[in-house]
């Protein structure tokens, strides 16, 4: 997986790896071809000779008002996978409060787009519209993140929209690669793989493999940046979650240094935000909403706000969102 750094609200994935001690984000071709060799998987950025003109055009997009261009947005996306050299791929497209696309049309628009031009440069390829009018698990950062992603993958905690999302991403990527004949199937076979612990020993070895810590998966604790700050955002009434203003999320994260403003900001790995609450769920006044992560207290205090404004309470619970809203098929 070839990834990108983080843009306006949403994180990048490249920047939630560069929070793992001595894992190599960007590694020259030798040593990214022995990784996946030996263990299957690399997820990585860009190198000076990968897509250099993306890097560019990438790097202007926050500062350009193009962040949601979709002609830009399908050439930075499809540039690194074609470069690749792929055999085929799964494209997950965000749609909602949180997402780049708010509106449905919008983002089947961009699925269709990048579809349309995989298949036309010879790439076999399908894409998910999934939803994200809430954050898609309880952490939103990088070194939180990956703590998230890592509980994920060994069962000591999973998030079910995350759950929900990853399988019909997986399932999807297995019938689509020929290896299973359904999508049913293919979800059986991702949960079997997770429930048996493959997933969680394939992540640890692609760690160490780029130079992350071998024991990165048993502990997190120890080798993932820590805050100074934590406080609490406490709920001001009783009742239910129902709806939550995800963008805010995000940029409550780039408030306290997760994130970028400017294309050469520097980001602070051990900031963010955990056990956020849901939509759907209950809670009283004076119990969390979420957890900051902050270097200060001012910080925390300034994201505490902007996050408590950005849940939504009321009497009633309301129905749940499917996570996984369409499906693009390949043409």
């Amino acid at each position: 997986m070839i990834s990108g750094r983080g843009l306006g609200h949403t994180g990048g994935t490249l920047d939630k790896m560069d929070a793992i001690p001595g894992y190599a984000s960007q590694p020259d071709v030798a040593r990214l071809r022995k990784t996946v060799l030996e263990t299957g998987c690399a997820i990585i950025g860009q190198t000076a000779d990968l897509a250099p003109a993306d890097r560019r055009l990438y790097a202007i997009r926050d500062v350009t008002g193009t962040v949601e261009s979709v002609p830009l947005i399908t050439a930075s996306i499809l540039s690194k996978k074609l470069a690749a050299g792929l055999g085929s791929l799964v494209l997950d497209v965000k749609v909602g409060n949180g997402a780049f696309m708010e509106k449905s049309r919008d983002a089947v628009a961009l699925a269709n787009s990048l579809v349309e031009v995989a298949n036309g440069a010879g790439l076999k390829a399908s894409a998910l519209v999934t939803g994200m009018n809430e954050p898609l698990a309880s952490a939103a950062g990088n070194a939180v993140e990956v703590k998230n992603a890592v509980d994920f993958l060994t069962g000591r905690f999973r998030d079910r929209r995350l759950e929900d999302v990853t399988l019909a991403l997986s399932a999807e990527m297995l019938q689509l690669a020929g290896i299973v004949s359904s999508n049913q199937d293919g979800i059986r076979r991702a949960a079997e793989t997770l429930a048996g612990g493959r997933a969680a020993a394939v992540f640890a070895r692609m760690v160490a493999a780029l130079g992350g810590p071998a024991d990165l998966v048993e502990n997190p604790e120890k080798y993932l940046p820590k805050a100074r700050v934590e406080l609490a955002v406490d709920a001001t009434e009783d009742g239910f979650v129902t709806g939550i203003a995800t963008r805010d999320i995000g940029l409550a994260v780039v408030g306290l240094g997760g994130g970028r403003t400017r294309p050469d900001d520097r980001i602070d790995h051990s900031v963010g935000l955990t056990r956020l609450l849901p939509v759907g769920a209950e809670v009283r006044a004076g119990e969390a909403l979420a957890l900051v992560h902050a270097r200060s207290e001012a910080d925390a205090e300034a994201a505490a706000a902007v996050v408590r404004s950005a849940y939504s309470i009321g009497a009633s619970k309301p129905s749940a969102e499917k996570s996984v809203l369409r499906r693009i098929l390949p043409l």
